[in-house]
């Protein structure tokens, strides 16, 4: 379970894990009928590259009218992400006000 914030609740499994090259989890929304919890999957590789690391995200198994939302919340958490893996603190997220 992971919570974004207060009305958005994220459940699913880890179905692989190859550190610290590759993993796959299930994903889904708790009480949502279009993304219910564990009904999508998200693959993540970590391909290294000189002193950086290539990182890819598939998000698949999504209904045709998820993905824009979905593709709007990676876009939105990746840089946070890239921020906290580079040591800084990407400060209060807008999004969970």
């Amino acid at each position: 379970m992971l919570e974004i914030n207060d009305g958005a609740i994220a459940e699913g499994e880890f179905v692989e894990v190859d550190p610290p090259h590759r993993v796959v989890f299930t994903w889904g929304w708790r009480g949502d009928r279009q993304v219910p919890p564990g009904s999508s999957t998200v693959e993540v590789t970590l391909e290294p590259d000189g002193d950086a690391t290539i990182v890819r995200l598939i998000h698949g198994d999504l209904p045709e009218e998820a993905t824009e939302g979905h593709a709007e919340g990676w876009d939105h958490f990746m840089p946070r992400l890239v921020t906290v893996a580079g040591g800084g603190n990407p400060g209060p997220d807008p999004w969970g006000q």
